[in-house]
């Protein structure tokens, strides 16, 4: 497997990532947001919940996994090493979060579903997202709707600024942001048909019925998909789709979309060159990207906030 000593997450960044992510900082209410989040508000509770719920992989807890997962942060130059952890759940999923301490959380589904060379194409999409910066974002993003949503304007001043607008920005930008782990995965097994085949397994695989499963018949699904625009009402349905017209905005594209940007990707001039080791380069990084430093003053002033708005929930649930 090849080694990216010292790249840049902006050596594979996905064009539209950058476009989205833009986008949302200039949205009025981003800022206050970002004041606003600190990390004790949403990673710390995660973390000792993980801690407490699940397994934390080690050199002798689920070793195997343990050497793949060091092996894709060892190719894509990320210090320090993120806490990787295994969820019982039968959901074929799996997650990236975390600023301070970033971790990764895989589920037993997808240890089950996945052969060993899939399973490390997803963990190097979840490093991606913590290579990219991606995981604060998307920890705002959490906080900032969870909060809006509880007591509206009693939850640290920041409920008239949540606008639909800003809502569908995040979300646009988490669709988009999984484009760029879709790179890592691809930069990290050097193999296309791997990645492709994790994102077929994932859509709908089988392990029962795996030998029936076609990647070319994905792939031809994934043309078929990207013909459909060309009715334009197609377009429009797409649209409401992923803008939660279902009562749902989608975190994620639909599979074969991501199957389309990378395999334009795989066949790039720019992915060659990387692979050739022409790439922008930067100092060993993780989620460090966006800046969220907060003074002592304003932790204390928020600690009494969320002391303030966790009384008034309880007071709400007492029916007072």
């Amino acid at each position: 497997m090849p080694t990216y000593t010292g790249i840049s997450s902006e050596a594979f960044r996905h064009p539209l990532d950058r476009q989205a992510e833009q986008a949302l900082r200039n949205l009025p209410g981003f800022d206050l947001i970002a004041r606003k989040f600190v990390e004790f508000v949403y990673e710390r509770p995660q973390l000792v919940y993980l801690m407490g719920n699940t397994i934390q992989v080690g050199p002798r807890q689920y070793s195997t996994i343990y050497q793949m997962f060091r092996e894709c942060v060892r190719d894509l130059d990320i210090y320090p090493e993120p806490t990787l952890f295994v969820s019982q759940n039968p959901q074929v999923n799996s997650y990236a979060l975390g600023q301070e301490n970033p971790y990764i959380v895989i589920n037993t589904g997808v240890l089950d579903l996945l052969n060993e060379v899939e399973v490390r194409a997803v963990l190097a999409h979840e490093l991606g997202h913590i290579k990219c910066g991606h995981t604060i974002l998307i920890q705002m993003a959490m906080w900032a709707m969870s909060a809006a949503s509880a007591l509206g304007e009693l939850t640290f001043g920041i409920g008239n600024f949540v606008t639909q607008a800003l809502i569908y920005a995040f979300f646009e930008w988490r669709r988009k942001a999984e484009l760029s782990a879709d790179r890592a995965a691809l930069l990290v097994t050097d193999d296309l048909n791997t990645v492709l085949y994790s994102m077929m397994k994932v859509s709908g695989g089988s392990s029962k019925y795996a030998h029936e499963c076609s990647l070319q018949e994905f792939i031809k699904q994934s043309e078929n998909y990207q013909a459909l625009d060309d009715d334009g009402l197609n377009q429009v349905y797409k649209f409401l789709m992923y803008s939660g017209a279902d009562g749902m905005m989608l975190t994620h594209p639909f599979p074969v979309e991501r199957v389309h940007y990378l395999r334009e990707w795989a066949v790039s001039s720019e992915y060659q060159q990387i692979r050739q080791g022409n790439y922008q380069r930067s100092p060993a990084s993780g989620s460090v990207d966006v800046p969220s430093a907060t003074s002592e003053a304003e932790a204390e002033r928020l600690r009494r906030q969320i002391e303030e708005l966790q009384r008034e929930i309880d007071r709400m649930r007492r029916g007072e």
